[in-house]
């Protein structure tokens, strides 16, 4: 093994970082570890750094709290309200109780159900696999392709990329006007929480105000907003909110679906199979009542719990999280800034002025090709972005330019101060100074470095 991969292998754990960064570390956590804090990466530079993780935007890192619920779980995992055995009544329990935090973390009334799902993508599917016939869908074509493409073509209508908040509460208002000037059809209002590309948080409160006053229900993707900030149903006035376990620090394959009863209830099961089925005879069907009615099969149990678990946790840390992302996201939005030659996207406000949100800036750099960007922060700095059109084909399109692409940091627990100072100055070195390696472009594939000797191979986990 080269020396750079043995220091690598030497520092994949956060147990084996210098004594001096690990007391860092301790002193100024007040926000929950991640399971990934510590590691090193290789750079071309023969240096091994801490990995800088700003892709909080597409997946989480566990939290350490979560990876031992999880593995806890596992000891004792058994079918879920399939058996009498201890394992079995215990997972039963522990899955049910899941659904309790839940439903406390998203603060939901009465009369509601928390149906797990795979993810948001599969909790938006279930919505509108459970909508009224006649059910008219309005969205925004700034959403995530999760929230823009499930519903029903025919019967969907699509709403401009709006310029301010103002804005996107005046196009609901008229849209829905015109709507109910000739139906009195049911009609949801998707709402985002937080803009994936951006990280802007939308008027969520004002635009659930806005459909009920015309008899319209609504549901919040709150996929990217749910890690760092508040989830209320009941103080937002919204029917629904979706959203992914893996975005939470909980990637072990659970999202939720959390909202009124009386649609889920109504419709046939999402999967229909054991567990969704009550009776089954020669002639009908009875299916069961509740959330199990959208639960068909074995559940994913131990990401559920795993799930409840990073709910509770980011419930507790809410104030510490919120701080330390404000003050980290500051730096990335301020540093980038004031560098010539970039440019930072925007949907509801300016860099004049900047509407509250989570901790994502997407920015691009003149002159050069944002995967070549993201492929020098990786390859030169150990820096994790995400560059291209993020599911947000529209948005992209309207705000960037037909067919453009950019590069989207996004930060979250794993992120530190310094990781936010190394984006800053790698940008910096860009612009001022170009890569500091050649890279070829490969049509198909994308960037990389020429004459790359790092081995970055690494044995299965299995």
């Amino acid at each position: 093994m080269s020396s750079v991969l043995s220091t690598l292998a030497a520092t994949r754990q956060p147990k084996s970082l210098p004594a001096s960064l690990s007391a860092v570390r301790a002193s100024a956590r007040a926000t929950p570890a991640t399971v990934s804090d510590g590691v090193g990466v290789p750079t071309l530079h023969h240096t091994v750094v801490e990995f800088a993780n700003l892709d909080h935007g597409a997946t989480a890192p566990a939290l350490v709290g979560v990876a031992e619920a999880a593995e806890r779980i596992l000891r004792t995992y058994g079918s879920v309200h399939r058996g009498a055995g201890y394992a079995s009544r215990l997972t039963t329990s522990w899955f049910e109780e899941a659904r309790s935090e839940v439903a406390h973390f998203v603060g939901l009334g009465k009369d509601s159900h928390v149906v797990f799902t795979r993810n948001t993508t599969d909790a938006l599917a279930l919505l509108a696999h459970v909508l009224p016939d006649n059910a008219q869908v309005f969205v925004f074509e700034s959403a995530h392709h999760a929230a823009l493409l499930p519903w029903p073509a025919e019967r969907t209508t699509r709403l401009s990329v709006p310029s301010s908040p103002e804005a996107a509460i005046a196009t609901v208002d008229a849209a829905l006007s015109r709507f109910r000037a000739t139906s009195d059809a049911p009609a949801l209002v998707v709402i985002t929480g937080a803009c994936n590309v951006t990280g802007e948080i939308w008027p969520i409160g004002e635009l659930a105000a806005v459909a009920r006053s015309h008899g319209a229900r609504s549901v919040v993707d709150a996929a990217q907003l749910a890690p760092h900030r508040v989830i209320d149903v009941a103080a937002w006035g919204v029917d629904y909110v979706a959203f992914s376990g893996h975005k939470m620090y909980a990637p072990y394959g659970a999202g939720v679906l959390a909202g009124r009863a009386d649609w889920l209830d109504a419709a046939d099961p999402y999967l229909p199979a054991g567990g969704a089925s009550k009776r089954v005879t020669t002639d009908d069907v009875v299916w069961s009542e509740g959330p199990a009615r959208h639960e068909g099969g074995t559940p994913n149990a131990v990401g559920a719990i795993a799930l409840a678990a990073a709910a509770a946790k980011l419930r507790a840390h809410r104030h510490a999280i919120e701080n330390h992302e404000h003050r980290v996201h500051g730096i990335i939005r301020d540093g980038l800034s004031a560098l010539p030659g970039v440019q930072i996207l925007h949907v509801l406000g300016s860099d004049e002025e900047p509407v509250d949100g989570v901790g994502v800036t997407t920015f691009t750099v003149d002159g050069y090709d944002p995967t070549l960007v993201a492929q020098v922060l990786a390859d030169e700095h150990g820096i994790a972005v995400r560059d291209g059109r993020f599911c947000a084909h529209l948005l992209c399109d309207e705000r960037l330019g037909k067919g453009a692409t950019a590069v989207r940091a996004s930060i979250g627990l794993a992120t530190t101060v310094e990781h936010a100072h190394r984006l800053v100055a790698a940008v910096r070195a860009l612009v001022e100074r170009g890569p500091a390696f050649e890279y070829m472009h490969t049509p198909g594939i994308g960037w990389a470095p020429v004459g790359d000797e790092r081995d970055l191979s690494e044995p299965r986990p299995w």
